[in-house]
């Protein structure tokens, strides 16, 4: 006696697989197709994952996906990893007579089953996985024909659930991140609102206001800490592109070995560790604006990668042929002047050109002291919200020491002395740090106000100097001379170098 399976049935059975946009969908379709057919006893299905056979699926006899040959490795003597490994089907008429693959005749007799089909579950040239029935009666030509046919339409429902749930997946990581985009273009940033009336300040802001709404790119030069990326945003927010994303890139961040994946993105398999695609930069920002922050950071080499985007809108993702197109406006940021790095050949002239179509400068903090008082009592505000603290009182002779003192590191260096302070009150009144209120002398201007080259310099020398004594010669890190005058340390790294500091001596000194 034969098993015989109806053609008829076949058409609905593989409409009804195909259907399935879940992989979970298509397996439970497969075993109630199959079992509810005459004398299949058990039908499972196994997938490769991770290099190895794991059992997905189980219907009939039993529906548990545990236990023996959950998880097979392909290289194993067994008729499941042959079939995975050869991608040849595997039909045994009679189960009590084979002494090649039965691994449990007892199991066999109980059950009273007479035969096994396996057929690979292949897509293209792809095995992706093993589908296997236990026969009450020995396989016919037909019921062999049935489910070879049915296993290779099985394969590509599978194979199209896969996709369609990468494809959601995929879908979902992009709309997050779009979202985390566009709240962060939402947020405040890290200074708040652009406070402040000083002239200079003012000055800024008219600029802001003229350049927002067109489409020209911008340059943002000014010390660290000066607020950039604040400046940044206010461009963008009040621009025709502010429905669309706010992309920051940090250029003194990427390794020169990710700059394109980073900028451009990637396909699958392009390079070791590329498991995925990637969407780079430039795609997330069209429509939008591309936040080039630290920009003065990217060596030569990776300058020339960039121009070509600039000035064609083009570019194609790594390791694929494809050509795609962009609209972006560029708004650039860098504490170094980039004149002088053109000058010395650090800089392309024609990259120059192309990011400082309007160049602004961010006054540093020591040109708006008018200002630090509506900053100090803003600071207050939002570090006693963060910190769940009671507000405390801001004595006036504080608020003179805090308007005397130069700020090296900017409104950066004044956020993070406030937060300090506000962590640090007792009885209801802040307590500031004591170089405050004994603000390091100012080289002496001339009579006009002007300060020398030389005395720019030496004050710059000092602060530097001052912030490797206190850091005790550490330039990275927590505490570090870095963080202490709010630059990155790659920046301090090069100032050091270029004033020709020695920050051995201060290293474990007092």
């Amino acid at each position: 006696m034969s098993s015989t399976l109806d053609p008829s049935v076949l058409p609905d059975i593989i409409l009804a697989i195909a259907e399935q946009r879940r992989v979970a969908d298509v397996l439970q379709q497969i075993m109630e197709a199959v079992t509810r057919q005459p004398g299949v006893a058990l039908a499972r299905v196994w997938l490769i994952e991770d290099q190895e056979l794991r059992l997905r699926a189980s219907a009939g006899l039993t529906a548990r996906t545990d236990g023996e040959f959950s998880r097979v490795d392909p290289s194993q003597p067994l008729k499941l990893a042959h079939i995975a490994r050869t991608g040849e089907a595997v039909v045994i008429p009679d189960l009590s007579r084979d002494q090649e693959w039965v691994r449990h005749p007892a199991w066999i007799r109980n059950e009273g089953l007479t035969s096994f089909v396996g057929h690979p579950l292949r897509f293209r040239s792809q095995v992706l996985g093993v589908f296997a029935v236990f026969l009450k009666a020995g396989p016919s030509e037909t019921c062999f024909r049935w489910l070879r046919m049915f296993a290779d339409h099985a394969a590509l429902a599978l194979a199209n659930a896969r996709a369609y749930e990468e494809i959601e997946r995929l879908t979902q990581e992009l709309e997050l991140e779009r979202d985390y985009l566009r709240e962060e273009v939402a947020e405040t940033g890290s200074f708040g609102e652009i406070l402040g009336s000083s002239p200079a300040l003012d000055r800024m802001l008219r600029q802001l206001e003229m350049v927002a709404a067109t489409n020209a790119n911008v340059l943002i030069q000014g010390e660290s800490g000066s607020g950039k990326e604040l400046v940044a945003r206010a461009l963008h927010t009040r621009s025709a592109r502010a429905g669309k994303p706010l992309v920051k890139v940090n250029c003194g961040a990427i390794p020169r070995e990710l700059f394109e994946s980073e900028f451009f993105g990637h396909v699958r398999g392009s390079f070791t560790g590329a498991v995925r695609d990637r969407v780079g930069r430039f795609e997330l920002a069209d429509g939008g604006t591309l936040f080039l922050d630290e920009v003065g950071e990217l060596p030569l080499d990776l300058q020339t990668k960039l121009l070509r985007v600039l000035q064609e809108g083009e570019f194609e993702r790594v390791g694929e042929e494809r050509t795609r197109r962009v609209d972006v406006r560029i708004i650039a940021a860098t504490n170094r002047n980039l004149r002088a790095e053109v000058d010395a050949g650090r800089f392309r002239l024609d990259l120059f050109y192309r990011l400082s179509v309007f160049p602004m400068e961010v006054p540093p903090l020591r040109e708006r002291r008018g200002d630090i008082a509506a900053l100090v009592d803003r600071f207050v505000q939002q570090a006693c919200a963060r910190f769940n603290v009671p507000r405390p009182r801001v004595a006036a002779r504080d608020l003179a020491a805090l308007e005397a003192y130069d700020w090296p590191g900017n409104v950066r260096e004044l956020q993070n002395v406030v937060e300090r302070a506000v962590i640090l009150a007792r009885g209801g009144t802040i307590e500031w740090p004591l170089f405050t209120r004994s603000a390091p002398p100012r080289p002496a201007p001339d009579a006009a106000g002007v300060l020398t080259e030389r005395q720019i310099r030496d004050l710059e020398r000092s602060s530097v100097v001052g912030a490797l004594r206190r850091s005790r010669g550490r330039v990275a890190g927590k505490s570090g001379a870095a963080e202490l005058l709010g630059i990155p340390p790659t920046t301090l790294a090069s100032r050091i170098k270029s004033l020709g500091i020695d920050a051995r001596p201060y290293r474990g000194g007092n």
